[in-house]
Order: C-alpha cells, then structure tokens, then sequence
C-alpha cells in the first residue's frame, strides 16, 4: 500500500498525525502508520522521523515503540533528550516503559 503513494504524501500524512499527538500522550511508531492510512509501514514512520529537518517544531519525542518504550539505546544523549521532553510534559514512566494511560488519546 505504502508503494502506490508518493514518498512525500506519505510523510506530509506522518507529519499530519504526528502533529496531532497532544502534550503529555505518545503514540507507537505502528499506531502513527494505521493513523497516516499506511498500515503495516512502522519502520517508514522511524524512517521520516529520523530525518526531521533541524530544528523542526514536530513532536517526534511523543512516538515510542510497541513496547512503550524509547527507540534509542538506552542512556545515549537521544535517549535522555526523549525521556526528558516525555518527562517535563507530565508522560509517565513505569521503569523503562511508558505508562498504558499515555496512550490513550484521540
């Protein structure tokens, strides 16, 4: 499915959902690809976010994998920027995990 679309509608469509995630909720990389109408493409959601131009406004720290948790390895200067942004926007941790509830927006 993700094949039929245009590389740059289907990342102006994981900008848009992503955009959408209010403070202090996240969402998995798999959630913002079913949302985007790209299911299965997880790893293109990683993929656009990876490549955010610097300085973008775009929450990217708001999308955690299937597990609730970080992408980056744990303790790298990413990983505790993440954490940190989660953090200071009320996103809570059990452990390395974030919390089911930080799920649940619309």
């Amino acid at each position: 499915m993700t094949s039929a679309m245009a590389p740059a509608e289907q990342r102006e469509r994981i900008w848009r959902v992503v955009h959408g995630i209010p403070s202090g909720k996240v969402a998995s990389y798999g959630q913002i690809a079913q949302l985007a109408g790209l299911p299965r493409a997880a790893r293109l959601v990683g993929r656009v976010l990876s490549q955010l131009p610097e300085g973008s406004k775009l929450p990217w720290h708001r999308v955690v994998n299937s597990q609730g948790r970080i992408s980056f390895p744990f303790g790298s200067e990413p990983y505790r920027e993440q954490r940190e942004r989660l953090l200071a926007e009320g996103v809570v941790f059990s452990g390395q995990r974030v919390a089911r509830a930080c799920f649940n927006w619309d």
